[in-house]
């Protein structure tokens, strides 16, 4: 093989590889998998808890989750998962707190996100993620960990 066609493969090998590590993305700041109505599927048989998620704006979401039991709201937060001065939080409220709750993310993955505020007993971390057709959570503490599963009731 003549000199400047090794040169020539050579130079094309590079490319090559050069254009396959700038295809590799960063992960998608999209969480539209989020977006729909919600039913926990492995909830306790005499309660029925629900998520219902929308998109607000490119940078927000906004989330209410409840749990009714005989037909009473026996738990209820409000949910907001923003992104300000470049970092996404995910901002967790329930009637008995003045003000909402931030957790940081510190993990992000297209499909999965994983948030943080170590400050709190309780829960430490909130994980959510989908798989496949359905929508799971796992909230952490020290020692405790409450996962939850969803199925879409509507989009």
């Amino acid at each position: 093989m003549p000199k400047l066609c090794k040169v020539l493969v050579s130079l094309f090998i590079i490319l090559v590889f050069a254009q396959c590590l700038s295809s590799q993305h960063e992960p998608s700041e999209n969480f539209d998998w989020l977006v729909g109505k919600w039913q926990r599927t492995n909830e306790a048989h005499d309660k029925k808890t629900f998520e219902y998620w929308v998109k607000i704006k490119d940078t927000e979401y906004a989330g209410l989750a409840f749990t009714l039991q005989n037909n009473d709201t026996v738990n209820q937060e409000k949910m907001v998962l923003s992104k300000s001065d470049g970092s996404w939080q995910l901002k967790v409220k329930t009637p008995d707190e003045p003000d909402f709750i931030a957790f940081e993310m510190t993990m992000m993955k297209d499909g999965l996100f994983e948030c943080n505020n170590d400050s709190l007993a309780f829960p430490k971390k909130i994980t959510y993620w989908r798989d496949g057709e359905k929508l799971k959570a796992n909230v952490a503490g020290d020692s405790l960990q409450i996962p939850f599963e969803f199925s879409e009731i509507e989009k």
